[in-house]
């Protein structure tokens, strides 16, 4: 038996034993996990926004570990690796699969760990489709800097800021300073941007953006609007990312936006959202929306390798694994802990 995390409706989690997992296909592995996060993805699951998620599973999509075991059919990983468990899951054989577009995948995978499938919150996770679903770390990787690759960098870099096609130039600007938010605006200034523009009501929030390169920051009560105006002499932003998952700041994106650009939409929404076509359709804007599909995974963990990232700039708290109850509290408290990333470690 080992512990887990597990998800029993609406509002109700548990850290209780349940049996460890098995080798079910041949393709799969069981990965010992050494460091695992919380994803503001699992708050929503506990809000009751993701209903695929059926009681009795293990949350989290997060991870990374050790190989203790692999099925038959496995040849790029073996036991006793260092692996990334990526939070998307690629059967690599489907017509999405073979374009690149893993979430999507019509074999079985996409996002399927701590959603339909049990997850990564745990002693011990199974992982479908290993061979294309993990990556064996280099020496010089420790396992917090790539457990930021699990999730929030590809997510934040994909949906975001290639999604939104930011330039060298732009102004971007990115509406939720939590963690998507801060990894969307380290992954900005890979493009060279002339200003990023936080929208965060959290002040903590808003000084770990400035830290990590953002210009101008909006709080609670400011005028956004009117500040991304004057800044831009009244254009408005070429790219606006939201990276919350509310009607009012996707909505907010769409008047930051100049005519022309680009609105990537990052975050998981829960209640529908007004587009507002009747002011929007003569804007030339582009609206996107999208699910990660971590193509991008290599590329950042070469660059973490090289030291031109690092994301554990990211990491505000942590706790043993065992703590998970703890961990969480702090996590959903943001305003108060002034959480961004939360890591736990095996014992």
């Amino acid at each position: 038996m080992m512990k887990a995390l597990i998800y029993h409706g609406p509002q109700r989690r548990s850290w209780e034993d349940t049996p460890d997992p098995q080798i079910v296909d041949p393709t799969d592995a069981v990965v010992r996990v050494d460091a695992v996060t919380i994803c503001g993805t699992d708050l929503h699951i506990l809000k009751g926004d993701v209903p695929a998620v059926r009681p009795g599973t293990i949350l989290g999509h997060e991870a990374v570990g050790t190989v203790m075991a692999t099925g038959a059919s496995v040849s790029t990983i073996k036991q006793g690796d260092r692996v990334l468990v990526s939070c998307i899951s690629a059967c690599g054989r489907c017509r999405y699969c073979r374009t690149g577009m893993f979430g999507q995948c019509l074999g079985g995978g996409g996002w399927i760990l701590g959603h339909r499938v049990n997850g990564t919150q745990a002693e011990q996770v199974r992982v479908p489709f290993a061979d294309t679903s993990t990556h064996v770390l280099p020496d010089g990787v420790d396992d917090e800097a790539a457990l930021m690759l699990a999730d929030i960098l590809p997510t934040a870099y994909e949906v975001g800021v290639l999604n939104g096609q930011v330039r060298p130039g732009d102004t971007v600007a990115v509406i939720g300073a939590g963690p998507i938010g801060l990894a969307a605006i380290t992954t900005a200034h890979l493009f060279t941007p002339s200003h990023i523009v936080a929208v965060d009501p959290a002040p903590a929030r808003l000084e770990a953006a400035k830290r990590l390169g953002a210009d101008l920051l909006i709080g609670a009560g400011d005028d956004a609007a009117a500040a991304v105006a004057e800044l831009t002499g009244g254009l408005g932003a070429d790219v606006a990312i939201e990276a919350v998952g509310i009607p009012e700041t996707f909505e907010l994106c769409t008047r930051l936006v100049r005519p022309g650009g680009h609105v990537a939409n990052v975050g998981v929404h829960g209640a529908p959202a007004t587009l507002h076509l009747e002011d929007l359709w003569i804007r030339n804007l582009t609206i996107t929306t999208g699910l990660v599909d971590t193509y991008s995974t290599p590329a950042l963990l070469d660059m973490i390798a090289a030291g031109r990232l690092d994301p554990r700039t990211f990491i505000t708290h942590r706790f043993a694994l065992n703590d998970i109850a703890a961990a969480y509290d702090t996590f959903s408290d943001p305003m108060t802990s002034g959480a961004l990333k939360i890591v736990l470690t095996r014992g």
